[in-house]
């Protein structure tokens, strides 16, 4: 017995499908990464506007990374930005003035050369500190993954918070943990100056010029993006995501819980940590001020803008609030609440600003910009919800 129309379920009103087709994805990648090749050509090389293309791949590598804990396995992290600050203390220890006390005047120097090579201190080839800070972040992504292996949920959230929070007081008050000669951080007073990026037959990076810079983080971003394509693909990637559908189903077919869990993270903190180490070495400083808690909302805030394990919705995150966080609000809106009469500045504002963002991107597209399929169909097509249940039946 056929039932009513006016009886049927409604549906929302969807947001237009902005996925691209399969065939379509690999000719795009390659044109949209020519593309940004060449678009240094175009701007000044060292204006506002090559600061923040670097700062928004060096974002980017970021918020891969995060998206392989909270998008590909599930496991929500409130405390990434502790391996940008073990990335950034890599390139502090390995790359500056800040261990004289412990080399004397001749200094220590790897693979250095020009006057880096003669100043007291560590100096070693920025490619050593690349693995440096990728080795130690793995380690501590697995340290932060074992409290959680029994835990789901908010849970998992509250364990990661206190890791970011833990690392974050230890930058700030590093200053007073002596080991005789050796001082574990320079609190908030930072190490600085870092040493710039030296690649092997090329000259040293300099602030005045920003295109090699932007080169580099583009480099890595695309080295990372080829990573997580592998890895989605991949049998681990399969078990990831069968670790966020249903843990318990996971199990039972077999998928190690712990192990898979612990890789996740270590994943995921590395590419943290790479970006950490490159934007110490591009802001010139490591400072305990970097590390807030506020950072690894902005970096999770970029994951879900773009959707929520969708690779390139991730970088089209990271590049709009990266945009709106070191462009639009401070250089080009920032002067509006007091053209309206109000006495403050929209920089004081940003975390607000990208909170509501939040809440209009749930309420009008929950999945993201670019949605992965998988959950693009959760959210959109109704899989396992009341609606989708009646249609079942009444087929």
């Amino acid at each position: 017995m056929s039932t009513p129309a006016a009886s049927a379920p409604v549906r929302r009103g969807r947001m237009p499908n902005l996925e691209l087709p399969q065939k379509a994805q690999l000719p795009v990648a390659i044109a949209f990464v020519v593309l940004l090749i060449i678009l240094p050509f175009f701007f000044a090389p060292g204006g506002s506007v090559m600061n923040n293309l670097v700062l928004a791949a060096a974002y980017a590598v970021m918020a891969l990374g995060l998206n392989i804990i909270v998008g590909f396995a599930g496991l929500l992290d409130l405390g990434y930005v502790a391996f940008y600050a073990i990335g950034a203390y890599a390139m502090g220890y390995g790359g500056s003035l800040f261990l004289s006390e412990l080399t004397g005047d001749k200094g220590f120097a790897v693979f250095v050369s020009g006057p880096a090579a003669e100043l007291p201190g560590v100096h070693m080839n920025f490619l050593l500190i690349l693995v440096l800070a990728i080795v130690l972040t793995t380690v501590a992504g697995m340290v932060i993954g074992l409290p959680t292996l029994r835990l789901r949920g908010d849970y998992i959230a509250i364990v990661t918070l206190a890791f970011g929070e833990i690392i974050g007081r230890i930058a700030i008050n590093g200053d007073e943990i002596r080991l005789g000669n050796f001082q574990l951080t320079a609190g908030r007073q930072g190490i600085t100056p870092v040493d710039k990026v030296q690649l092997p037959g090329l000259e040293r990076f300099t602030s005045l010029d920003l295109r090699a810079w932007y080169w580099l983080a583009l480099a890595l971003a695309v080295l990372v993006l080829l990573v997580n394509f592998r890895l989605r693909d991949s049998r681990l990637g399969r078990a990831w995501i069968a670790l966020r559908e249903d843990e318990v189903a996971a199990a039972s077919m077999g998928v190690p819980l712990v192990k898979t869990k612990l890789l996740a993270y270590g994943t995921g903190a590395a590419f943290g940590g790479m970006s950490g180490a490159f934007l110490a070495s591009y802001t010139n400083t490591v400072n305990a001020d970097q590390f807030q808690f506020s950072f690894s909302i902005f970096i999770l805030a970029m994951v879900i803008l773009g959707g929520l394990a969708s690779i390139w919705g991730v970088v089209l995150g990271a590049i709009v609030l990266s945009v709106i966080n070191n462009y639009l609000i401070p250089d080009v809106l920032n002067s509006v609440p007091q053209r309206l009469g109000l006495d403050f500045d929209l920089t004081e504002v940003t975390a607000g600003i990208f909170g509501f963002m939040l809440v209009i991107m749930m309420v009008l597209r929950p999945e993201g910009l670019l949605p992965e399929r998988r959950r693009k169909l959760e959210l959109e097509e109704g899989i396992g919800s009341d609606d989708a249940v009646y249609e079942a039946r009444m087929a």
